[in-house]
């Protein structure tokens, strides 16, 4: 890989990880508090098939940042909903 891909992949793998490690202050606070409210099923639903989507583009086109950032986000995504789903069930609506 030549100097330009390398820089390339480096920034894109820094990127990425900024914005996915953004998910995980939120998925801890809201695994501490039990406080799952205000996250919306839609927006839940449209982030894991926003990021399952790029995730299968990382795969398609090999291109490690996108696998890897997207790879966890959709983690972190899906855990946010887990975390939502099992405290609905415990609190009566």
């Amino acid at each position: 890989m030549h100097k330009r891909g390398v820089t390339l992949t480096v920034l894109g793998l820094f990127a990425g990880a900024l914005t996915t490690l953004a998910f995980l202050p939120q998925v801890v606070r809201c695994f501490r508090t039990r406080s799952t409210g205000d996250l919306s099923w839609a927006w839940i639903l449209m982030m894991c098939a926003g990021v399952g989507t790029w995730f299968v583009y990382g795969l398609l086109g090999a291109d490690l940042p996108v696998i890897v950032a997207n790879g966890i986000t959709l983690v972190l995504v899906a855990a946010l909903g887990v975390i939502k789903a099992i405290h609905q069930r415990e609190v009566p609506a």
